[in-house]
């Protein structure tokens, strides 16, 4: 046996934690963001507020320079020479860095003058207008899958696979081995099993990613393969996972011939996965609607401003920065404090442009909805704001999820303005949110003591050249909490 030192060189794709928060933030809602920025001050003595510290921050020495980082305006600070140089080179690896394509691969302005001022005629939406329930996972997925590229018989198997999600989201059948359930599924929708396979992969990388894994190792190799993570983490999970759990990295290196240092790293890494990727949507506690962004008419033209208002403008504060002069121990403290306080202010300016360039687009492709209203709702999907702009239909998804814009007609989930398609003889398509509304329309008026049969709706929507079953029909009335034409008799 020959002992001897080997250098070598290799190139992987790592996901630090600076790329896995930024991640996070472009999936959290506005008030968990709120509550998240809170935190981080409390941890990191570099982040400080400006309302907060207003007249009262305490002042720094002479030769200290302040350095304020708003939010949305800079994302640098100032630093003295001797952390200059490494601070430097952490913000030129920032810059270099392409934000969008990193989500893009990971199925992941400047702000305008506000329109807030007194005179005008648009009101905030009142408490009424805010209260929801979190949205459950089965209806996350149903979203999904209705907006993504599959076809009926891949439908009929994926609402299957929703259906029988346990609360963790894993996929599970009673009394049916985990290689089986697949086979047994797609027999009862009619679709092969070889298929049935392939789109259970496509479903298993929505959001959230590893939903419908049948064991611990398929949920975190999804997961490993959505992020491209090298060989070596994919090895570890396929074949080590139980001396994982256990620690016994000595063994899984031996094992795979690499040095421990590495599996030390691999463990990290897939410690970050989401071991059980239906744990945020098991809560039934309400909350409450912030809008993160408003959409303002000014003249002829829309403007789509990002909601700051309760948002912690952050700065970097310059008042510890006398503390690095002499004390080796405390500049490296702080040091570590600028950077994480820097990514943070970056990431969260990330998400705020991220969110208004996905609005602005969705505003001008329903542009006749903000104009005349719900019945001009056009069809759009995913893949219509991703193409536009240039971004993954995942990534759009995580954007519009959970974020809501405040409109001149009312506050809506980003989500609402994608709808499916329905087909309207030689006209332009529908989109499936007009269709309802013009139900709601013919029952809001129609002689209560001899209601509209769902046969009748069919036969009036035919008129407009809206054509669609009688099933189709009950099902929209349904979704709009209208009661059958019997139910909805008033006899006196």
């Amino acid at each position: 046996m020959e002992f001897k030192q080997q250098l070598r060189l290799t190139q992987q794709l790592v996901m630090t934690p600076q790329l896995q928060q930024a991640i996070k933030l472009l999936q959290m809602s506005r008030m968990e963001l709120v509550d998240l920025v809170r935190e981080e001050m409390l941890e990191n003595p570099m982040l400080e507020d400006v309302a907060e510290v207003g007249s009262t921050e305490r002042e720094a020495p002479k030769d200290v320079a302040v350095v304020e980082a708003p939010t949305i305006d800079k994302a640098g600070a100032a630093d003295d020479k001797a952390a200059d140089d490494q601070a430097n080179v952490e913000e030129k690896k920032t810059e270099d860095f392409d934000w969008e394509r990193y989500l893009e691969n990971h199925a992941m302005q400047a702000p305008m003058p506000s329109f807030r001022g007194g005179g005008g005629d648009e009101e905030l939406p009142g408490i009424e207008a805010t209260y929801s329930r979190a949205e459950d996972l089965t209806a996350h997925l149903v979203w999904q899958v209705r907006m993504g590229d599959f076809v009926e018989d891949e439908r009929r198997f994926l609402a299957l696979v929703i259906g029988n999600l346990n609360d963790h989201g894993y996929l599970e059948l009673d009394d049916v081995p985990e290689d089986e359930i697949v086979e047994k599924l797609a027999a009862e929708a009619e679709l092969d099993a070889e298929d049935a396979e392939e789109v259970l992969y496509m479903f298993q990388k929505l959001d959230p990613a590893g939903v419908g894994s049948r064991s611990l190792r398929e949920c975190l190799l999804v997961q490993a393969k959505l992020f491209k993570m090298d060989d070596l983490v994919l090895k570890v999970i396929d074949g080590h996972l139980s001396n994982l759990e256990k620690k016994n990295y000595q063994a899984i290196a031996r094992d795979l011939d690499v040095p421990v240092e590495e599996i030390y790293d691999v463990a990290g890494v897939i410690a970050d996965f989401e071991p059980r990727p239906g744990r945020n949507y098991t809560s039934e506690e309400p909350r409450y609607i912030v809008p993160d962004v408003h959409v303002h008419k000014v003249a002829d033209k829309y403007f789509v401003v990002a909601n700051d208002d309760g948002m912690p403008k952050l700065k970097i504060s310059g008042f510890y920065r006398a503390a690095m002069a002499d004390n080796k121990e405390a500049k490296e403290y702080i040091q570590n404090k600028l950077r994480s306080a820097q990514w943070l202010i970056r990431s969260i300016d990330q998400r705020r442009k991220t969110i208004v360039k996905v609005t602005e687009c969705i505003v001008q492709k329903q542009m006749d909805f903000f104009d005349k209203g719900i019945e001009h709702l056009k069809p759009m999907i995913l893949r219509d704001v991703a193409e536009t702009v240039e971004m993954h239909e995942s990534t759009i998804s995580r954007v519009t999820s959970n974020k809501y814009v405040h409109t001149p007609r009312g506050v809506f989930e980003l989500k609402y303005f994608f709808n499916s398609a329905i087909k309207r003889g030689t006209q332009e398509d529908i989109a499936s949110e007009s269709v309802k509304q013009a139900i709601k329309k013919i029952i809001a008026a129609e002689d209560e003591k001899n209601p509209f049969s769902d046969q009748k709706i069919v036969q009036i929507l035919a008129k407009t050249d809206i054509k669609i079953a009688r099933r189709t029909v009950a099902k929209y009335r349904e979704m709009l909490g209208i009661l059958s034409s019997s139910k909805r008799k008033k006899y006196f």
